[in-house]
């Protein structure tokens, strides 16, 4: 066993040294066809089959590799993924070609040392599997996989799917390794400084990568700020042109107020007009007293007129404070987005610089095209991530721009507004002049009109009727305002009553709830005291009972202590103490949930 173990460790470094040379020489990936690299393959076979426990079957005899590797899976999460692969590839059948697709799929993710250095740490689990005499439980292994590392510096590209790894013959060439020792010497050391500068450059290029990685990193974060703040000035421009719409709505409303205003007015005044004319047609002329009445309620209205006109001048000026509000904010949105500009610039220089790191290392770095590629692709993606960015901060440009002109539109027909309302109120006070005048020349005709006040006194006490008739309506209106007072205090106690009645349910519910969780506890404390308990065979049970996985050698069965049923271990990792007994014992995870429950319950 010794002399194996020394054999297969020659051949291994020879291998391994042979693999590396070529391939530098050979410069660019190796294909599954490549000799050298077939002869590794067999060669690691080899050494991981050295030592094998034999394993007696139904069918005889058998070693197998699958075995050691498959436990790599437990000792590296990273390693999941190649054993998932091999399990799912679907020409290969046998526990060997699953072994040797393995092999192949970890050399190409450049960690077989990593794999096979956790593998020989734990002898534990290798001792299930070789002899105590095999390489991989010895220093042979560690020297190998030692050796191994060196193969990180190849890049493979190797088509698992298409091979037949099932029927394989292992077989050592050995004629590949039979040369020349003086040229050997030769090649090895212009070979051997090769194999320093590439690894000096690899070690450059895998700096190079992480700082690229890191800057492309800070990019993603910085878009993701970026697109935040975008949002948030989406929602306050949303959130202004709202406003604008509500203050246009309320202008619009003044305006319309303002117009029956006028109308009303405009209708007052004919009314006036017409009954002055009939007044001179029909009467001639009427009593200074009607006069000074007729005179009094005009002063009136014309007052309210002008209470009007101030109430709407107030609010014209409280909605030109909030227009300069609005346009204050859209200052503000406006130097926001010009920072957000900037920094947009700032990022582009930031990609123009790693566009000429990235020409340089493409110049450089033959080997590591495939990274390249991915990380050129994740800067096209910055990049179109930035051209919608400019392309909506733009939009929000011309949204801007659009406000500002609506704005303006608005000032406009304020200032309309208020020219016309200026017009018309000169207008009015025109006419009261005349209007004025008209009285000063009645006011010498009154002493004819004297026999006409008996029928205007009549007229009087016909309207002093009518008035009468007004307040008792009114006293009505303010009785009815009692009652309807009286039924909302009358409501508002009836809602407290209801509000103490919902909350005395709730305490019922609760002292309900309580009440159940204590029969059922004392339900099962009786049934522990007399033994009613239902405690399931294990031959009844096949399958988990909440996961409904099948039980197996590795998933063992267990009773739930409290319900009886059988369950795995995943489902049933619960201990409380019960009723029957203080210690705490297993329980399933649906009893564990309701036992804990009633514990809160009983603790409220």
């Amino acid at each position: 066993m010794a002399m194996e173990r020394a054999n297969l460790l020659n051949m291994a470094k020879l291998s391994i040294k042979g693999l590396i040379e070529s391939a530098l020489s050979f410069g660019r990936t190796l294909d599954s066809d490549y000799p050298p690299l077939q002869q590794f393959f067999v060669v690691m076979e080899h050494c991981l089959k050295h030592g094998l426990k034999v394993k007696k079957s139904f069918l005889g005899y058998n070693k197998s590799l699958w075995g050691p590797l498959e436990m790599v899976e437990k000792l590296c999460p990273e390693a999941g993924e190649i054993a998932a692969s091999v399990r799912d590839l679907p020409g290969l059948k046998t526990p060997l070609g699953r072994a040797r697709a393995w092999l192949r799929l970890a050399l190409m993710q450049k960690k077989l040392a990593d794999y096979l250095r956790l593998l020989i740490t734990r002898k534990d689990i290798l001792s299930e599997f070789y002899e105590n005499s095999a390489v991989m439980l010895e220093e042979e292994g560690a020297v190998i996989v030692g050796l191994l590392v060196g193969l990180n510096v190849i890049d493979a590209n190797l088509c698992v799917k298409g091979e037949d790894l099932d029927t394989q013959v292992g077989v050592i060439d050995f004629s590949m390794y039979l040369k020349n020792d003086i040229d050997d010497d030769y090649r090895s050391e212009e070979r051997n400084g090769q194999i320093s500068a590439i690894l000096d450059q690899k070690n450059y290029v895998e700096e190079l990568n992480r700082q690229l990685n890191s800057t492309v990193q800070g990019l993603q974060g910085r878009v993701e700020s970026l697109e935040k703040s975008n949002s948030k000035l989406i929602e306050e421009l949303a959130i202004a042109k709202n406003n604008i719409i509500k203050l246009q709505e309320e202008n619009h409303q003044l305006r319309t107020e303002n117009s029956v205003i006028l109308m009303k007015a405009q209708q007052r005044l004919e009314v006036l007009l017409k009954g002055d004319l009939n007044c001179e047609l029909d009467t001639y002329k009427q009593s200074r007293q009607g006069l000074d009445e007729m005179y009094n309620e005009a002063r009136r209205q014309l007052k309210e007129e002008c209470q009007l006109r101030q109430d709407v001048e107030n609010e014209l000026v409280v909605q030109v404070s909030m227009k300069q509000e609005m346009e204050m904010a859209m200052k503000l949105l406006e130097k926001d987005i010009h920072e957000k500009q900037d920094t947009l610039i700032g990022l582009r220089h930031q990609l123009d610089e790693v566009k000429s790191i990235n020409v340089e290392m493409y110049q450089k770095m033959q080997s590591s095209d495939d990274s390249m590629r991915q990380k050129n692709d994740m800067i096209a993606r910055l990049e179109e991530k930035t051209n919608q960015i400019t392309a909506t901060m733009k939009q929000l440009e011309q949204r801007l721009q659009d406000a500002e002109r609506e704005r303006a539109g608005a000032e406009d027909g304020v200032r309309k507004f208020k020219q016309d309302f200026t017009n018309k109120a000169d207008s009015l006070q025109k006419q009261i002049a005349q209007r004025e005048k008209q009285m000063m020349q009645l006011e010498t005709d009154v002493k004819i009109e004297r026999d006409w006040r008996q029928t205007l006194q009549n007229e009087l006490e016909r309207e002093r009727e009518t008035i009468a008739q007004l307040t008792a309506e009114a006293q009505q209106i303010n009785r009815l305002k009692k009652e309807f007072h009286r039924l909302q205090d009358e409501n508002t106690q009836l809602k407290g009553v209801c509000e103490e009645q919902e909350q005395a349910l709730e305490e019922l519910g609760c002292k309900l709830s309580e009440s159940k969780l204590k029969i059922e506890d004392i339900k099962e404390a009786n049934k522990a005291l007399q033994g009613g308990q239902v405690w399931l065979k294990d031959k009844d049970a096949t399958h988990c009972k909440l996961c409904e996985k099948e039980f197996s050698i590795s998933r063992r069965k267990h009773h739930c202590r409290n319900c009886g049923e059988i369950f795995c271990n995943a489902c049933s990792d619960n201990e409380l103490p019960l009723p029957a007994s203080p210690k705490p014992v297993r329980v399933c995870d649906t009893c564990h949930a309701l036992l804990l429950q009633r514990c809160s319950s009983n603790a409220t």
